[in-house]
């Protein structure tokens, strides 16, 4: 296989946070990168920021849940960057509530975006990772998986997601291709502001809180997990698959 520098990655859900701080770490990492988020317009900044430090990147809109956005996304990436073989499964989105509040679109949409969305993107790109004898798949999942009161839907999404990476694993490890997930504790986010609305919690107030209850005694940062997934898909990594690495400052958050 070609050296890093020739490689491309998919990140999806990469239009800010987790997604992308890992879209700009793997462009310094020498890949190029296919930055999906719904909108394309909301890529663009991360793109920006790529080819700002020297990189290469596009800014594709899909809806990961739609099997055909799916397949023209990739087909996009592959014609416009090259043959996508590196893929992160980051999109996600939240419909937090408690279980007799929770309503059938609650819980379609949170399954819809995390499940169906990283089974879609990574039976399309799978093929191109299969040809090269070469790929990683990175599923971001939460330490929600362990259970959290008010995310039935986002709980079992992400739980769902680890035996989805075990299960790749060992379907495409005799094709060279690893699978592995991360299941980050609490990230600096958008998405953990919503929750701290959602309960009512001023923000600084609801960040120190919870980094008291971490051992390293703080709260993670997109670029923690950035880090963990830029090893996951090094060739030195090619001998680690179907794990599931909880980045959390600790045993458990």
């Amino acid at each position: 296989m070609s050296e890093p520098q020739s490689r491309v990655a998919i990140v999806t859900g990469a239009a800010r946070g987790i997604g992308a701080a890992t879209a700009e770490r793997l462009a310094r990492d020498g890949f190029a990168v296919a930055v999906i988020d719904l909108e394309e317009s909301a890529a663009k900044g991360t793109v920006e920021a790529i080819e700002a430090a020297g990189g290469r990147a596009l800014a594709v809109g899909a809806d990961v849940a739609d099997a055909e956005q799916v397949e023209a996304a990739v087909a996009r990436v592959a014609a416009e960057l090259g043959a996508p073989t590196v893929l992160v499964n980051n999109a996600g989105v939240t419909r937090d509530n408690l279980l007799f509040k929770m309503t059938e679109t609650d819980w379609d949409t949170v399954m819809g975006v995390h499940l169906r969305g990283s089974f879609l993107m990574s039976r399309a790109v799978q093929k191109h990772m299969v040809a090269a004898k070469w790929g990683r798949i990175v599923n971001l999942s939460s330490t929600s998986a362990l259970g959290n009161r008010g995310q039935a839907n986002y709980s079992t999404a992400k739980a769902g997601l680890q035996g989805f990476t075990k299960t790749l694993a060992i379907e495409l490890g005799k094709f060279g291709v690893t699978a592995n997930c991360i299941a980050p504790g609490f990230i600096v986010s958008d998405m953990t502001k919503a929750t701290a609305e959602r309960i009512g919690e001023d923000w600084e107030t609801y960040v120190a809180a919870r980094a008291a209850q971490i051992p390293v005694a703080r709260a993670g940062q997109p670029d923690d997990i950035a880090h963990t997934v830029s090893f996951l898909v090094s060739d030195g990594a090619g001998f680690v698959s179907g794990q599931v690495i909880y980045v959390a400052g600790g045993p458990k958050a």
